[in-house]
């Protein structure tokens, strides 16, 4: 049990990898908010949880709203007593549009979601780690914030600022007890793809360059098992890093 006793929440934990990461935290004894805006796909996700004598509640909450982002962070201190660990896990993508082809309007929804949704809810859990000088967050940022290479601007973009943000916040906090990491995943087998809408020809035509060399496609399983190990005390001296999971996609170039 690596995570006994430990309150977590886990946002975009209805389907994909937030849900693999809920189901793994739960079974290594954490106690879990599942939060997502799909409020039946969490409520399900918890019902499995429980079922197996785990412990989990489910938060709806839309990451575009900060209010929703508060709630969430209460409710685990009101379910659970405070807060361990945050994993900010929801996203979505961009339709693989380039910086000519990218609309404001997409830009500032990948913005919110991707990025102005993993600072807010860290500014509303620092306070509960401060206090008791204790906490871990973990970032899903992509191997598309590692290189230009994997998907439209936007995405690109937003997650090359959620690095930024989890290496700045792990060294801000280094002396407090708080560690901040992320995990960039490479091809993960995912309903992401379900948020691409109008993909660009062009931009898709120029991804799939790099596409072409992905080794094998992972599993959400597999990016819960780094989750794990970031968030348990085997990774008690890392922090301010992301770790790369991607199969060897990316060791290559």
């Amino acid at each position: 049990m690596k995570l006994h006793e430990k309150a977590a929440v886990v946002t975009g934990a209805a389907s994909g990898m937030g849900k693999a990461i809920a189901e793994r935290f739960a079974a290594e004894g954490a106690r879990v908010i599942v939060a997502d805006v799909n409020k039946q796909g969490a409520e399900e996700v918890a019902a499995s949880i429980t079922s197996q004598g785990g412990v989990a509640q489910v938060v709806e909450a839309n990451v575009t709203k900060p209010e929703d982002i508060k709630n969430m962070i209460d409710s685990a201190v009101n379910a659970y007593g405070t807060l361990d660990i945050l994993v900010n896990n929801a996203g979505i993508m961009d339709g693989m549009e380039a910086a000519g082809d990218i609309s404001d309007e997409k830009w500032d929804l990948l913005f919110d979601i991707n990025t102005k949704s993993v600072m807010r809810a860290i500014r509303y859990a620092l306070p509960i780690f401060l206090k008791k000088e204790a906490g871990v967050i973990i970032n899903t940022a992509s191997t598309g914030g590692l290189n230009g290479a994997h998907a439209g601007a936007a995405y690109t973009a937003s997650k090359h600022a959620v690095v930024g943000l989890t290496k700045n916040t792990g060294f801000m906090y280094a002396d407090k007890g708080i560690r901040c990491n992320a995990i960039a995943p490479g091809a993960v087998q995912t309903n992401i793809s379900s948020t691409m809408k109008d993909v660009s020809e062009f931009g898709a035509s120029r991804t799939q360059k790099t596409q072409s060399l992905i080794p094998r496609v992972g599993q959400a399983g597999e990016i819960a098992n780094a989750a794990l190990f970031l968030a348990s005390d085997d990774a008690s001296f890392i922090n301010g890093t992301v770790l790369t999971a991607d199969g060897g996609w990316t060791a290559g170039f």
